[in-house]
């Protein structure tokens, strides 16, 4: 797997850490976190509320920065072909900059006032990234699902970057100001309630909570919106390794081969059988690697696969100009498998928190992952490139994964999307930290709710202004695109 930015050859390195190296890096205040009675640890909470005051995460007066500036430092690493198609698809509309500003937004968080409760981040928390997904035992489960810049740090800041979201999606559908407000006030209510309710509930239940699909068509409030969503979850259903195979792949030569479309998916020039044989030493080294991250009992399901086809991936929007590849594989002939390798670097957090602990991005992605879903895909693990020292992280490929088109949403209906983001948020976090802090910060009264909804509707706006910016730069020549 290679590409024309290819780093220099590195020398092999280990992701197996000793564990008792691991503990030592961690901060010692938070290894017991969560112990000691539930009245205590709300007490800690609400002396957290008098470091930082809640009123106080209202602010968003953004110091002058140069957005573009920002974003281009995200860039350095990226395969250069493909920057200009992620600026193609940011300066789509203000959502898509947005998606792609995660960089930017981490700079300006770093510069504002937030709560000193730690927690592992999603990092990256906006409304595109909460949707369905398979838990190990076929249920249709409802959360986040995108883990590139997990990081532990201040709860708040994936509270705001959800909020903000939502405010934006709903500025693009022309919905009044009031009724923003409404939307971010219900997504905090909701997520204030539900972190007073999981922090009542037995540890192990509060671990082994889910919230399935089922539960998005309870809250639903209407007869069509429950049809709506069951649309989507059946949808999801659907979607599995053989139902991707029907359409991603062909025969070439009489071999199975997943379909080059061309600029987003294609096979990595190999000129002679030499490059050939390296290349595919490389790919089988990397999943000899990989599969050591898995479990006993996954490593002997995985072991009944072979590797058939690699091809190279474009995928989303910030990561667009990471190195993403699908690989297909079969079993007994006619039983597919395909493996989404996903290139891991430093969270965008990093540069205003404190570095991740692990040695290998991928494992900081796949544990935050693990630490934040109430179930995680059987086949997640993580490897590296040997021959560059890319870290990458692994998962399945559209495994009963499902997305909500939030931009056919009416008002209702992005604030029923919003209850069920705001239960899946408080159980993640409640999952990786303790329910008890967090509740006893954010209080039962409004004050919380108040402060994220200002902050939200002051922070769209700032969004729309980045990207005008972009456009400006792009009408200026100073940045080239690749419109799709």
């Amino acid at each position: 797997m290679s590409d024309s930015s290819a780093a220099k050859p590195t020398q092999p390195a280990t992701d197996r850490t000793d564990p008792g190296t691991l503990a030592a890096q961690e901060d010692p205040s938070t290894l017991f976190a969560g112990r000691g009675s539930l009245a205590a640890r709300v007490e800690q909470g609400k002396a957290a509320r008098r470091k930082a005051p809640r009123g106080e995460l209202a602010t968003c007066k953004i110091e002058a920065r140069d957005p573009i500036a920002l974003l281009d430092a995200s860039n350095v690493g990226r395969v250069p072909e493909l920057i200009p198609i992620r600026y193609g698809r940011m300066v789509a509309s203000p959502f898509a900059f947005y998606r792609g500003a995660a960089p930017l937004m981490a700079h300006d968080l770093s510069k504002l006032p937030h709560s000193n409760v730690t927690v592992q981040l999603g990092g990256d928390a906006h409304l595109a990234n909460f949707g369905l997904f398979a838990s190990p035992e076929r249920r249709i489960l409802f959360g986040p699902n995108d883990f590139d810049e997990t990081l532990p740090g201040p709860f708040d800041w994936d509270v705001r970057r959800l909020a903000a979201s939502f405010v934006i999606a709903a500025r693009e559908r022309g919905f009044a100001t009031r009724d923003q407000r409404g939307v971010v006030r219900r997504l905090c209510e909701t997520f204030r309630q539900r972190l007073a309710e999981l922090s009542s509930m037995d540890t192990l239940d509060v671990w082994y909570c889910q919230f399935k699909a089922a539960s998005m068509l309870a809250i639903a409030d209407s007869v069509e919106e429950r049809k709506k969503e069951l649309a989507v979850i059946e949808k999801a259903r659907q979607q599995s390794s053989r139902s991707v195979m029907t359409h991603t792949t062909e025969i070439v030569n009489g071999k199975l081969r997943i379909k080059d479309v061309p600029p987003l998916v294609y096979h990595v020039p190999l000129e002679n059988p030499h490059e050939q044989k390296q290349y595919q030493a490389m790919v089988r080294r990397f999943f000899a690697d990989y599969r050591l991250t898995l479990a006993d009992d996954r490593r002997a399901l995985f072991d009944r696969y072979e590797l058939v086809d690699v091809a190279i991936r474009v995928v989303g929007i910030g990561s667009v100009g990471t190195r993403c590849y699908e690989a297909l594989f079969m079993a007994d002939a006619e039983c597919p498998l395909f493996l989404q390798l996903k290139e891991a670097r430093a969270s965008v957090l990093e540069g205003y928190l404190p570095p991740s602990r692990y040695p290998n991005h991928g494992q900081r992605v796949v544990n935050g992952q693990r630490l934040l879903q109430s179930a995680s895909d059987i086949f997640l693990g993580w490897s590296k490139m040997r021959h560059t020292g890319n870290d990458f992280y692994v998962r399945q490929l559209r495994d009963m994964k499902g997305a909500f088109d939030f931009t056919t949403f009416d008002v209702e209906d992005l604030g029923e999307y919003a209850v069920s983001c705001a239960h899946a948020l408080a159980h993640s976090m409640a999952k990786a930290g303790d329910p008890a802090l967090l509740c006893g910060y954010v209080g039962k009264s409004d004050t919380f709710d108040e402060a994220v909804v200002q902050f939200a509707l002051a922070y769209a706006e700032q969004n729309e202004a980045d990207w005008t910016v972009l456009k400006a730069a792009i009408k200026a020549g100073r940045i080239q695109v690749i419109r799709e």
